[in-house]
């Protein structure tokens, strides 16, 4: 069947399909595997410690697909710079970028006479009417059910996402609970023209920064095995429940501030569970779509797999 939709067209890319930042995963191995199976796969920039790092990530990529991939830059991570990071982007000729958090306008800025598609990541209506008013090329819309960093509205992706679609005239992509090709095929119906998974692409064996412990947590998790921490912070996210988390709930309850959260949420606490695999000192981020994980895939043949569910349902239904 013919996959293309107004993504795949931006994109250059067989199937609208869109791999998330995943601080501290989404490296080489994941990006070039989802280009390579005909999505688009992404380097996550402000999870490496240097420039040369990260053009090392991107010539690995180039070195195992042929095929377009996207760096994801998060830069609302307390006002780190992320100018030098991007210099590497444009001088090794990446095609897309992806932005998360914070405001895209000095990042717009900076591209501004660069020839790269540009996505950002929205979880709000205004938002993305505000991101293609700056310039994005496309944005990402999560819904309430996503991992990491959500609104603070805690609109699902059902309702989210048409009212998006209804707003803006740049393409759409839907997140936030997708994790099959029913999922894909739902976020088509709702107006989106392609979809973005995180959670389900840690899930794989070419997440290969993802160490068994996490792995093995999604498989486990149920559809409730999630909570929402860093609420009272402004800045809600969802984690999958364990003891590190249930510890922030309590701290949070009883209106600890940034001071006394800090050890608790930080990089190195999230960093010792997904690479340790410390499940008593550290947290990992996933959606709720965790609850219908139940095996790890290579990424190829997860794709494949729901090309076919997709198909399915289009010869059903259409």
């Amino acid at each position: 069947m013919d996959w293309n939709t107004r993504i795949t067209e931006l994109l250059d890319i067989k199937y609208p399909i869109v791999q998330g930042g995943l601080a501290y995963l989404a490296y080489a191995d994941l990006a070039a595997a989802v280009s390579e199976a005909g999505g688009l796969g992404q380097i996550t920039a402000m999870s490496l410690e240097s420039p040369e790092a990260l053009r090392t990530e991107i010539r690995k990529v180039k070195e195992m697909t042929a095929n377009p991939f996207g760096v994801n830059f998060a830069i609302g991570q307390h006002g780190r710079p992320y100018e030098h990071l991007l210099d590497v982007v444009i001088e090794e000729g990446v095609t897309v970028v992806s932005v998360t958090g914070g405001n895209p306008a000095p990042f717009f800025d900076y591209l501004k006479d660069v020839n790269m598609k540009k996505l950002v990541l929205v979880a709000a209506k205004r938002q993305a009417v505000k991101a293609e008013s700056l310039g994005a090329d496309a944005v990402m819309v999560v819904g309430h059910e996503g991992g990491g960093h959500l609104g603070r509205d805690d609109i699902g992706t059902m309702v989210l996402v048409p009212q998006v679609v209804d707003a803006v005239t740049i393409p759409v992509i839907a997140s936030g609970g997708i994790g099959d090709g029913r999922g894909w095929m739902a976020a088509h119906a709702l107006g989106a023209d392609g979809i973005e998974m995180g959670t389900r692409f840690i899930a794989t064996q070419e997440c290969v920064h993802a160490n068994t412990v996490y792995k093995d947590a999604l498989l486990k998790s149920k559809e409730t095995g999630t909570v929402i921490i860093k609420r009272s912070l402004g800045a809600p996210a969802r984690a999958l429940t364990n003891e590190w988390t249930e510890q922030i709930l309590r701290l949070e309850a009883q209106n600890a501030q940034y001071e006394d959260l800090k050890h608790f949420i930080s990089g190195e606490a999230n960093k010792r569970f997904i690479h340790e695999g410390d499940s008593h000192a550290g947290f990992g981020w996933a959606g709720q779509v965790a609850g219908m994980i139940d095996d790890i895939p290579t990424v190829s043949e997860l794709i494949e797999r729901m090309v076919q569910q997709a198909e399915t349902i289009r010869s059903k239904w259409l």
